[in-house]
């Protein structure tokens, strides 16, 4: 089982969408029994919130069910229990390196990592373009995949 945990701050626009926008891809490739697929905060604002109405309405226009979600926080065992933990900013990578005490096993990885353009997926909280961010989401969950089953590998 490969266990992917998808993070941003506070785990109701981007993580979410991410996690879903995964899944999604996974299930299609007939993968589904082989990951686990979750989504995090770093920050403790959002706790119990469902996703942004934007996450909603977006992976609605593109078909892409959403996963049933309520927003929770990163912890310090996330580390242990997860194979990839994917953060889609460098102000959530710092988070995560904090909460998960470092990265001595080299798990944490910023979304557009994968995607070779090493920008980060811009929060649609801030921004309102939740179209933006789910292509960047869309590219870097494609670009993960490929890298899990060619590259590095499990």
């Amino acid at each position: 089982m490969i266990k992917v945990l998808f993070v941003c701050h506070g785990n109701i626009c981007r993580s979410p969408m991410a996690q879903s926008v995964f899944s999604y891809l996974v299930e299609t490739a007939g993968l589904a029994d082989q990951f686990q697929i979750e989504s995090a905060a770093t920050s403790r604002e959002e706790i119990g919130n469902p996703p942004h109405y934007g996450t909603e309405r977006k992976l609605r226009e593109e078909k892409i069910p959403l996963i049933p979600h309520y927003a929770i926080q990163m912890t310090r065992k996330d580390y242990d229990r997860y194979d990839y933990l994917i953060g889609m900013d460098r102000e959530n990578i710092c988070n995560m390196n904090r909460i998960a005490g470092g990265d001595p096993e080299e798990k944490i990885y910023r979304l557009s990592d994968f995607t070779g353009e090493g920008r980060d997926v811009a929060d649609p909280w801030y921004t309102g373009d939740f179209e933006a961010t789910f292509h960047d989401v869309m590219a870097g969950c494609c670009g993960l995949l490929r890298y899990i089953f060619r590259g590095k590998g499990n």
